[in-house]
C-alpha cells in the first residue's frame, strides 16, 4: 500500500501539468479573446477566413518542418525553397523559349505545379543526402542550401519580380490564381490544401510504419538502427517532404500575390520552427504531432494579424513574436526535463524483490 501511494498521487489531477501541456490551446484562446475585445472586426467571419489564409502558408511549412524536427534535424532552407518555387512558377508562366525550334512554350498550370513540387523534393533530397550520407550537421547543411537556393532565385530574375501571373486564355496557361483567390463552399483553397496536408501528415505519423520509424529514429537513432529501422532512408524522406511542403506554400503565396519575387519567404523558416516549438514538439526529436503544430501556426498567425488590426507598430510585432517563441522554448524545456527525471526518480524508489513465502 505504501508503494502504491505515490503512484495514486501522481495519477491525480495536476493543474500545472494541464496548463503546461495545453499551453498552445490556452494561448490561442487568450489571443482570440483579447483581440476580439480590442477590435470588433477581429472575430468576423471574413477576417477569420483571411487570417486563416495567412496561417495556411505557415501551417504547410510547419508540417514539413515538424517531420524534420521529429527526426532530430532542422531545415533552414524552406523559406528559400518557397521563394525559388514561386520564381520557377513565374518563369514557366512567362513562357519557356525553345531555341532549337524558335518557339515559346506555355505549360499548363498543373504542369507548373508538378514541376515546382519536384523541384522542392530535389532540394530536400540534397539536404537529406548531406545529412544522412555525408553526416553533415543539419544546421550547417540546410544553411548552406538556403543560401544557394536563394542565390539561384536571384540569378534567375536578376533581382526582379515576375508580375501578372494570371496567364492568358489564348496561351492555355490560365488558372494560376485559382490557388490564391478561389473558394470552395466559401473556404479559401489555401486552407483546404492545409487541411489535406495535415490529414495526410497525421495519418502518416500515426497509422504507418514510416511514422513509427520516424519517432524511433528521432528518439534514439542508434537504438532504432540496431532495431532494424531504415534510419538513413527516413532522414532523406523527411527532408524531401519538407521541400515539397515548401514548394506548395510557394505556389500558394505566388498565386495570392499574382507575382513571384526572389526574396519571397525570407525568415519564413524561423516562423515554421516557432510554430513547431509552440505546438509542443521537442527540438531534440522524437516528440510532437501535427495537431500541436497547427495550433502553433494559428497562435503565431492570429497574434501577428491581431497586432496589425489594432495598429501596433511592425517593430513591436517582431518583439512580441520573439517573446512568444522564447517563452515556448522555455516551457518545452520545463516539460521535457520533468518527463526525463520521472523515470530516474521512480527507479530510485523501486524496492528490492522479497523472496516468496
Amino acid at each position: 500500500m505504501d508503494r502504491a501511494r505515490p503512484e495514486a498521487k501522481g495519477a491525480g489531477f495536476d493543474i500545472g501539468r494541464v496548463l503546461l501541456e495545453g499551453r498552445a490551446y490556452f494561448a490561442l484562446i487568450a489571443i482570440v479573446v483579447v483581440f476580439s475585445a480590442l477590435s470588433p472586426y477581429y472575430l468576423s467571419v471574413s477576417n477569420f477566413l483571411t487570417m486563416s489564409s495567412h496561417v495556411a502558408l505557415f501551417g504547410i511549412l510547419a508540417i514539413g518542418m515538424l517531420l524534420v524536427i521529429l527526426n532530430g534535424g532542422i531545415d533552414l532552407s524552406v523559406g528559400s525553397t518557397l521563394g525559388l518555387s514561386g520564381v520557377v512558377a513565374g518563369a514557366l508562366m512567362q513562357g519557356v523559349s525553345i531555341g532549337a525550334l524558335g518557339v515559346v512554350a506555355y505549360p499548363p498550370v498543373w504542369v507548373v505545379a508538378v514541376l515546382c513540387c519536384l523541384l522542392g523534393a530535389a532540394i530536400g533530397l540534397v539536404n537529406g543526402v548531406l545529412v544522412a550520407r555525408f553526416k553533415v550537421p543539419a544546421f550547417v547543411a540546410t544553411l548552406g542550401v538556403m543560401y544557394m537556393v536563394r542565390g539561384v532565385a536571384l540569378l534567375m530574375t536578376n533581382g526582379l519580380t515576375y508580375n501578372n501571373l494570371g496567364g492568358q486564355p489564348a496561351l492555355g496557361n490560365t488558372g494560376f490564381d485559382w490557388l490564391g483567390f478561389n473558394r470552395i463552399a466559401g473556404v479559401p483553397i489555401g486552407i483546404l490544401v492545409l487541411v489535406v496536408i495535415a490529414v495526410v501528415g497525421s495519418l502518416l505519423l500515426t497509422r504507418t510504419p514510416f511514422g513509427r520509424w520516424l519517432y524511433a529514429s528521432g528518439g534514439n537513432e542508434r537504438a532504432a538502427e540496431l532495431s532494424g529501422v531504415p534510419v538513413k532512408p527516413v532522414q532523406v524522406a523527411v527532408y524531401m517532404m519538407s521541400g515539397v511542403c515548401a514548394a506548395v506554400a510557394g505556389l500558394i503565396l505566388s498565386s495570392q500575390l499574382t507575382s513571384a519575387g526572389p526574396t519571397a519567404g525570407t525568415t519564413y523558416e524561423l516562423t515554421a520552427i516557432a510554430a513547431v516549438v509552440i505546438g509542443g514538439a521537442a527540438l531534440t526529436g522524437g516528440r510532437g504531432n501535427v495537431r500541436g503544430t497547427l495550433l502553433g501556426a494559428f497562435v503565431i498567425g492570429f497574434l501577428s494579424d491581431g497586432l496589425v488590426i489594432i495598429g501596433i507598430s511592425s517593430y513591436w510585432q517582431t518583439v512580441f513574436t520573439g517573446a512568444v517563441i522564447v517563452l515556448a522554448v522555455l516551457l518545452n524545456a520545463v516539460q521535457y526535463r520533468g518527463r526525463a527525471k520521472r523515470p530516474a526518480a521512480a527507479g530510485g524508489r523501486t524496492p528490492s524483490p522479497r523472496p516468496a513465502a
